[in-house]
């Protein structure tokens, strides 16, 4: 589980309860200094580095982690929220293949502009949920719109949930989906 920028992993963490994770471990890594990369995920990659690459490489070797434990990668799930629901799908995309499943609520892929030669893989079907409010404050629909392109074009069945007016943060609706469609 991977929280927003000012939030902490104690955050995003205290989500789990509602959601139908009765048998998972949760990991929830923390970003220092409660931010993964320094400006909006729609700035130039360039800007956001060293830090985005950092916070990528903390993901993936959380996931090294998981899978040297014995837990095979379709039976690992992401969730996160704005900052971090970009870096889930970013994290995910550049290393497409068949997941448990993820949720990003409200959150797109990074970059001024999709990189797309950086998204490689196969998802095989995994399910992502992606919910998010029009108008969103720091994640525009239209980069929504080309994530989910993207995230379908590698394989994912993505299902996309458009709040309009949500404020941003995460509705009783969104967790509700996300038992339905992720965590059944």
């Amino acid at each position: 589980m991977l929280h927003g920028r000012g939030g902490t992993a104690r955050n995003i963490i205290s989500l789990a309860s509602d959601f139908n994770l009765a048998d998972f471990a949760i990991l929830s890594p923390q970003a220092t200094n409660q931010s993964w990369y320094p400006y909006s995920f729609m700035a130039p990659v360039e800007e956001n580095q060293p830090a985005l690459n950092s916070a990528l490489e903390v993901i993936g070797q959380t996931v090294e982690d998981i899978i040297a434990a014995g837990i095979p990668a379709d039976k690992i799930y992401f969730a996160g929220f704005s900052q971090g629901a970009c870096l889930t799908l970013e994290y995910i995309a550049r290393n497409a293949q068949r997941f448990g499943g993820a949720v990003a609520f409200t959150g797109g892929l990074v970059g001024e502009e999709l990189v797309t030669s950086n998204y490689k893989g196969d998802f095989a079907a995994t399910p992502i949920l992606i919910t998010t409010g029009d108008p969103d404050p720091h994640v525009p629909l239209s980069r929504v719109d080309e994530s989910v392109s993207v995230l379908k074009n590698l394989g994912a069945e993505v299902t996309l949930k458009v709040f309009k007016g949500r404020p941003h943060t995460i509705l009783r609706e969104e967790i509700e989906l996300a038992n339905q469609l992720i965590f059944a």
